[in-house]
């Protein structure tokens, strides 16, 4: 017995192989930008590329109570926050002691864990955050190499 989702996609399939030749062939092709238009969508880009240095971030720490490691990551973290984003952050720590039922949220499973919610893209990082350039490349303050 085929599940619901199964036959959804058989039945999609079954009318994109139906669709005629003739109104394949009328489909609009794909436009290209004048100079004009590409200028512009250039510079769009590199105004979105300068205020990334202005953009907020939105960060979950999720630790085991006080562990070192879990104490390390913390401090870690503050530290820098504190050098790189100075006041562009919320940080929201999570002791998966006092609330496990957030680990689901975030599909938490190694502690400690930060996840960057905001900007996206989403991201995850796991361990105590001693290694700075990692930390920095996962929040995407520094450009990949």
């Amino acid at each position: 017995m085929r599940s619901k989702g199964i036959d959804a996609i058989v039945k999609l399939i079954r009318m994109v192989n139906d669709v005629p030749q003739e109104e394949i062939n009328s489909l609009p092709e794909e436009e290209t930008l004048s100079q004009d238009e590409s200028d512009a969508m250039t510079a769009s880009f590199e105004q979105a590329i300068a205020l990334n240095d202005q953009q907020h971030y939105c960060l979950r720490l999720y630790i085991a109570g006080t562990t070192p490691r879990s104490r390390r990551a913390l401090e870690r973290l503050n530290s820098l926050c504190e050098t790189y984003l100075q006041g562009r952050y919320e940080l929201e720590v999570i002791d998966v002691y006092q609330s496990p039922s957030q680990l689901d949220v975030d599909n938490v499973v190694a502690i400690p864990t930060l996840v960057k919610q905001l900007p996206l893209p989403l991201r995850r990082i796991v361990g105590d955050l001693s290694n700075t350039e990692k930390v920095l490349l996962g929040l995407d303050l520094i450009p990949k190499q």
